[in-house]
């Protein structure tokens, strides 16, 4: 297991467990978790040892959103440059990993936890969690794309509901609206995500990869790096790319066989 303050990432068996360890503030994220966050997960990008990701909460909260001390005494342009653009920064790069993320949620998803629960693919919830976005009670919006990714994912008409008018659902009605995936009993929740990971395990990982950059452009993320990605792939196969790396090394035209004359 290797530590993080305030993250904990452990890997077992090809399966990658990151747990926010911030237990006195029921794992509330501040700034420099922000970039602890999206420095964790350039990490986990190029692991080849981690081909899923749970991710969950130490204790008994799974996120409890932004600390609200960390962000309430800054300036309008603070806020906006840094607090929103850094939290977005490290909530894609969660959620364009190309390894399958599981939130195993043990606590409550609720405003900023609701956010980081939207990256993963797939939601566990304990049957004690609720869910909700109570952002515009304190006079706030939802900063780290609960407006976009939560609609895209989770659709507009329920996003209004929490958003607008303070829903609170709990896990069994998040469950009948598609927040989460899957409800388990309080404490099942990681057992639960490591057979499902197990699962995953089983799928050719290159078609799972593939997969999930292919949904992710279908769902308007990161499309335009998907499909340059992908097609830069085909292209690094091929043995033009070999010809013409080879050519350029002994400073003479590449030769393609004459295609393209």
């Amino acid at each position: 297991m290797t530590g993080r303050d305030p993250f904990l990432l452990e890997v077992s068996g090809r399966v990658g467990i990151l747990r926010i360890a911030r237990e006195d503030k029921r794992n509330a994220l501040d700034a420099a978790m922000m970039d602890m966050l999206a420095d964790l997960c350039r990490e986990i990008e190029r692991r080849d040892d981690i081909g899923v990701l749970i991710l969950t909460g130490s204790g008994r909260s799974f996120c409890a959103g932004g600390d609200i001390t960390a962000w309430s005494g800054q300036s309008p342009a603070e806020f906006a440059r840094h607090w929103v653009r850094d939290g977005h920064e490290a909530f894609d790069r969660l959620a364009r990993l190309r390894q399958p993320v599981i939130a195993v949620l043990n606590g409550p998803a609720l405003g900023g936890g609701l956010e980081l629960a939207a990256c993963a693919d797939y939601r566990i919830a304990e049957d004690h969690v609720t869910f909700g976005q109570p952002e515009s009670g304190l006079g706030i919006i939802a900063g780290w794309s609960g407006t976009q990714r939560a609609t895209r994912r989770f659709g507009a008409r329920l996003v209004r509901r929490m958003a607008l008018f303070g829903e609170v659902l709990d896990a069994r009605a998040a469950l009948a609206e598609g927040l989460a995936d899957k409800v388990v009993e309080t404490g099942a929740g990681l057992e639960a995500g490591l057979d499902l990971a197990r699962q995953v395990l089983k799928r050719g990982p290159l078609a799972t990869e593939l997969t999930k950059m292919l949904i992710n452009a279908a769902e308007g993320e990161e499309r335009e790096r998907v499909f340059e990605a992908l097609a830069g792939r085909i292209a690094a196969a091929s043995d033009e790319l070999r010809e013409g790396v080879e050519a350029f090394r002994e400073k003479r035209k590449p030769d393609f066989g004459g295609k393209g004359e």
